[in-house]
């Protein structure tokens, strides 16, 4: 038995290409910033715009397919049953207890995972995209009514939005690594199939996800 399909073929060629350029693109970064020698400086900035001009239209490409389908909704964020997702990863992993949350097709992120993936959106990529931009397009300033800013300035916001970005993608790799065996939370991402069923998709009025509740018994009361 094959399982459930989770992830599009495109999800999953947009999740590993962005994956593979943000990694190219941290590390040249950090050498342009000085942290290491590798390339060499003018190698290393020449490669860390190309990379970052192939991530602006995969997002642009991902935007549209994302707003097209209506998989957007699979990130509207949501605190239902949140406290139990960050006692697994916090604990219950470590205790054998299973995973509060079961992925289906309409609700494929945990409550913690759509709160990370709105900060993500909302505040890292917008600093690294604005403040890199700035500091490609350095020369077009006075052109642009921008003489007042500071390159010192934009340098720094993209050095701590790049800082941001490495911490973001720290806990996604810890928390993709928590399921019952380290790849377990990874093949679907590969080849798109969870291997157990998929759980229905849960009751309430925004359809959140399938979050794990404690059976009843017969007399209506919550078993412990």
């Amino acid at each position: 038995m094959k399982g459930v399909m989770i992830y599009k073929r495109f999800e999953r060629f947009w999740h590993w290409s962005q994956a593979a350029l943000i990694f190219f693109l941290m590390f040249t970064g950090f050498e342009i910033h000085g942290s290491y020698q590798a390339l060499g400086f003018g190698t290393a900035a020449r490669l860390h715009g190309l990379a970052a001009y192939m991530l602006i239209g995969l997002w642009i490409l991902a935007i549209f397919w994302h707003f097209t389908t209506g998989e957007w909704r699979q990130y509207i964020p949501t605190t239902n049953r949140l406290g139990a997702v960050i006692h697994y990863y916090l604990i219950g992993t470590f205790t054998g207890a299973e995973h509060p949350f079961r992925q289906t097709t309409r609700a494929k992120h945990n409550p913690l995972q759509r709160l990370a993936y709105l900060a993500f959106k909302l505040l890292i990529s917008p600093l690294i995209w604005i403040s890199g931009l700035l500091y490609l397009f350095y020369n077009q300033w006075p052109a642009w009514g921008l003489e007042e800013l500071s390159l010192g300035d934009v340098a720094l916001v993209h050095t701590a939005a790049a800082f941001a970005m490495l911490v973001f993608v720290i806990a996604h790799v810890y928390m993709a690594t928590m399921g019952k065996t380290v790849f377990s939370m990874i093949k679907p991402m590969i080849t798109g199939y969870e291997d157990a069923r998929e759980q229905p998709p849960a009751k309430d009025a925004s359809d959140q996800g399938s979050v794990e509740t404690p059976p009843r018994s017969a007399g209506g009361k919550t078993s412990t």
